[in-house]
């Protein structure tokens, strides 16, 4: 299941078939490459976001959340940007991906809770290439993120 996706314009969702605006006006991102209600997205770039050199583009389901650190050289918060993990589903490669402004929420915050079960396996999968899967005590940074400092975080088992 192959997506139809320009370089640059709207493009046709692989997973949920929704066409998905570009521009950057509306997902606050120069590079958009997944769809802001179900997160999936497709294997385009081969070496940087956006060089859009990939030959595979092969849908990538979002497997979890992680935080890239700031370019701010002197940023007091080492928290950094809550990034989604995509996982192709034809050749297994990661990626991270910058969360648009208008992706949905409520599917970021399931795509982390769905990540909470995921075998130790895939956490070591994505450190050795670099990425560490936030876990469940990282929620409230999660909340913040997708809420804001004054976010109620609900009383949930996250185990």
């Amino acid at each position: 299941m192959k997506a139809h996706l320009a370089t640059f314009g709207d493009f046709k969702c692989a997973h949920c078939r929704v066409v998905v605006p570009s521009a950057h006006l509306v997902s606050g991102v120069n590079n958009r490459n997944h769809c802001p209600y179900c997160l999936w997205s497709c294997h385009l770039d081969l070496y940087a976001a956006g060089d859009r050199l990939s030959a595979c583009k092969a849908p990538m389901k979002p497997m979890g959340l992680t935080l890239k650190a700031g370019r701010k050289k002197y940023q007091r918060s080492t928290r950094g940007e809550l990034m989604l993990i995509h996982q192709c589903t034809e050749c297994s490669v990661l990626s991270i991906n910058r969360i648009a402004a208008d992706d949905d929420a409520e599917t970021v915050l399931a795509v982390f809770q769905e990540s909470l079960a995921l075998a130790h396996q895939t956490h070591i999968l994505c450190e050795e290439n670099g990425i560490v899967m936030l876990k469940a005590g990282d929620a409230k940074i999660v909340y913040t993120q997708l809420y804001g400092h004054q976010a109620e975080i609900p009383m949930i088992s996250w185990a």
